[in-house]
């Protein structure tokens, strides 16, 4: 085998290969380059990906950017969000504010929020690493073992070496399945996503507003001064056959059914049809993952590939930063001598537990309180409708302000 295993710099049996470019890929490959240890990133697609158009940064994730030496870069070019609104559906109302600059009960300094474009944030990592690091167009579909090493082998024929495999490689991660991670499952909902642009400036306030009930969950957020992004998350019905087909218009035909502002059904309007996306929302199942072998001698997984999970709490790409410190933290220090004693491969295989360790806990919660934040959010249940408009709104508020004040630690 060893004639034909492909001989790169930086992909021999020295490398510390990851499997996808995606938030956790390079928040990861970043880290490590930080601590002085080479890597290799493995991406199928031609170019770096941004599909979702922006994400919700809460100060947690802000924390592991700042870690990571980009968090300045990232706050210049995104307007810093002041309060967040809720409103009822159904009536139109404000059932709850609450300003997202408050001090943070478990992490010293104010709260804080962005809504970042994916496609700079990814750009952003990306242009902090070597030349070289992200290998495109490189699809795993077989992993292999040679003693401590693993042995990849690419959809071009090309075969890799590599002595740690970090799967960052989303929710269909053909690197969780190796490890026998339970299979992500469908939540019973879909989510349509959009960038409205506004190139003389859209005039909103640096607010996240967010209305939910009647069956539906939707939020309008600021990126900055000329993009506003949108999401739409609901149940499908046995009618609903058209909702992927006529996407854009299928949330509008919703809205104008509740009490939703104009100017909030003109940020809907304004999208072009390529900037509108629809996917079904999966999340592996909290308990499976509290069981589940996160690593395995050399190979762990994180981000999405780790934690999938429904978008209600706008933590999914947050934990994909949390992951990409934390890893990089406790890979590095194995890797360089920090974690004590022993043989390489020793070190590695505990450093990889360890990081385990940290994030199950931490995404097992992620995953549960997501699920359930949503259900409440989007039922047209009377019952569960009063309650939430009249009492639980400010609960369901504080839930994602807590989950956000959490601090991954520093490299």
């Amino acid at each position: 085998m060893a004639s034909t295993i492909l001989q790169r710099k930086g992909a021999g049996e020295d490398a510390v290969v990851i499997v996808g470019a995606g938030i956790a890929g390079l928040a990861v490959a970043l880290g490590l380059h930080r601590k002085g240890v080479k890597c290799t990133v493995l991406e199928s697609s031609p170019e770096l990906r941004a599909s979702g158009f922006a994400i919700a940064t809460w100060r947690n994730a802000l924390q592991a950017l700042d870690a990571l030496g980009v968090g300045d870069k990232i706050r210049k070019c995104h307007l810093h969000l002041q309060e967040l609104h809720v409103f009822s559906s159904s009536t139109g109302e404000m059932a709850h504010a609450t300003s997202l600059n408050e001090q943070g009960k478990r992490c010293r300094g104010p709260n804080e929020m962005l809504c970042v474009r994916r496609d700079w944030l990814l750009r952003a990592l990306e242009e902090e690493l070597p030349e070289g690091t992200i290998r495109y167009s490189s699809k795993i579909v077989e992993i292999e073992e040679d003693g401590d090493a693993k042995i990849l082998h690419l959809a071009d024929g090309a075969i890799l070496r590599a002595k740690v495999v970090i799967g960052c490689d989303g929710v269909n991660s053909v690197v969780a399945k190796w490890l026998g991670l339970a299979k992500p499952s469908y939540s019973g909902r879909l989510a349509t996503r959009g960038l409205a642009c506004y190139p003389g400036g859209h005039g909103f306030d640096p607010k996240f507003k967010m209305f939910f009930g009647h069956g539906f969950r939707l939020g309008v957020i600021p990126c900055n001064d000329t993009d506003v992004y949108w999401f739409f998350t609901w149940s499908p019905s046995e009618h609903d056959d058209d909702a992927l087909a006529k996407k854009k218009q299928f949330v509008l035909t919703k809205l104008r059914s509740a009490e939703i502002p104009a100017e909030v059904m003109e940020v809907v309007e304004r999208s072009e049809a390529k900037d509108v996306l629809t996917a079904p929302l999966r999340f592996r199942p909290p308990l499976s993952l509290l069981l589940a072998s996160i690593s395995k001698g050399n190979v762990c997984v994180a981000g999405d590939a780790l934690h999938p999970m429904t978008p209600d709490l706008g933590q999914g790409g947050c934990a994909a930063l949390e992951d990409g410190v934390v890893l990089a933290r406790c890979l590095g220090d194995a890797i360089l001598g920090g974690g004590g004693g022993g043989a390489e491969s020793e070190r590695i295989e505990a450093g990889l537990r360890e990081y385990a360790r940290i994030r199950r806990w931490r995404s097992a919660e992620l995953i549960g309180t997501a699920y359930v934040v949503g259900f409440m959010q989007e039922s047209s249940n009377a019952v569960i409708s009063f309650l939430r408009d009249n009492w639980l709104a400010g609960a369901l508020v504080r839930k994602l302000l807590k989950m956000a004040d959490y601090d991954c630690g520093k490299l």
